[in-house]
């Protein structure tokens, strides 16, 4: 294994030490690690996401103006425990209220539902949103239900605009909801990535193989397939995000009045003609720019005669998995609130306009 790293126990802690000092701005703390905006509004529901490294820029790259107030990350591939998710919780409540987003893996879901549980017995006003948009499985090996993915990158762009415009944190609660029964992504792996601690890839892929449907930390899809070709692989993962059906399932939310628990039924919305999203193609770490463009180009040739409209994109390194040689498509339908919040000032490490 080569990597430009030191020692396997260090690599996260360095690389937190990496961003303090390209981003004065930040606020980086070591002991328990998490990242915070160091100007940060007042009277404004504070946004906070988190989750394992090896995804990055998502969750780091995306604190500042316009997204989120603080991200907590976890070591390689492991979730944040409930002290980082509480004291950057802290931190950053302003006195309206922390939305935590989280995407759906079974740590970050109970060390996140620890850390609510913490901040409500404190008096903060809090509340928790789950993304999960991976339509290739519905449980996984580290899920109950589906995998929460590149979503979540949307969903922070445009729920922190809401918060800079001050949406109440019922108001951006709902408005959570929305994006979550809205987006829908599938990836595909072309070779694995290297996890340092592990030393080798995660798994084997014949060199003409494929891994449709993979999950961000490696995790198996739909199957293994043959590798074809850009344009067919792109046609067939739009085929599964456009065919996919109406998906529903119980989801825990925080009642802040009673300081419980409750089970809401969610349903994530159909794509039909007429409907207006924005196209995510995002690169899982070793794909070149240059690939990215020709899938996108392939997307939108699908969605044309489809009466589905593209009003916004990304294309790039949004929401990794290390060195993995591979791909994500999300679509999220969108309506005129969505995109004006979408479309405001963003200004982070990895992602800034109107600035």
């Amino acid at each position: 294994m080569k990597k430009m790293i030191n020692q396997v126990d260090n690599v996260v802690k360095e690389q937190l030490q990496g961003v303090a000092k390209a981003h004065p701005e930040l606020e980086v703390s070591l002991d328990p690690m998490y990242i915070v905006r160091g100007e940060r509004k007042a009277a404004k529901v504070a946004l906070v996401s988190g989750g394992g490294s090896g995804h990055e820029p998502m969750h780091g790259g995306f604190v500042g103006k316009g997204m989120l107030d603080g991200a907590c990350p976890g070591e390689m591939f492991t979730s944040p425990t409930p002290d980082q998710m509480y004291e950057c919780g802290q931190k950053v409540d302003a006195g309206e209220g922390v939305l935590f987003l989280v995407k759906n893996y079974t740590g970050d879901v109970l060390n996140f539902e620890t850390a609510v549980e913490l901040l409500h017995a404190e008096g903060t006003k809090v509340q928790a949103t789950l993304i999960d948009d991976d339509v290739a499985v519905k449980d996984s090996l580290y899920t109950a239900g589906r995998r929460g993915v590149a979503t979540t990158v949307l969903a922070e762009k445009i729920l922190g605009a809401a918060a800079e415009e001050g949406y109440d944190l019922d108001k951006i609660s709902e408005l959570a909801k929305k994006i979550a029964n809205r987006g829908r992504s599938l990836g595909v792996a072309l070779s694995a990535c290297t996890v340092p601690a592990a030393g080798k890839p995660s798994f084997e892929l014949d060199v003409k193989e494929i891994e449709f449907g993979v999950g961000i930390h490696g995790e198996p899809g739909i199957e293994r397939r043959a590798f074809t070709d850009g344009d067919t692989i792109t046609g067939d993962m739009m085929r599964e995000i456009l065919d996919n059906q109406p998906y529903e399932r119980t989801v825990r939310r925080w009642n802040n009045d009673s300081g419980e628990w409750q089970d809401e039924s969610w349903v994530t919305e159909s794509l039909e003609a007429g409907d207006r999203v924005i196209v995510l193609v995002n690169n899982l770490g070793a794909t070149p720019q240059s690939e990215l463009y020709m899938v996108y180009r392939k997307v939108a040739e699908i969605l044309e005669p489809l009466n589905i409209t593209i009003e916004r994109n990304l294309i790039g390194s949004y929401c990794t998995s290390l060195d993995m040689q591979g791909l994500s498509i999300t679509l999220l339908k969108v309506d005129d609130e969505m995109l004006s919040l979408y479309d405001m000032p963003v200004n982070t490490p990895a992602m800034r306009w109107g600035c």
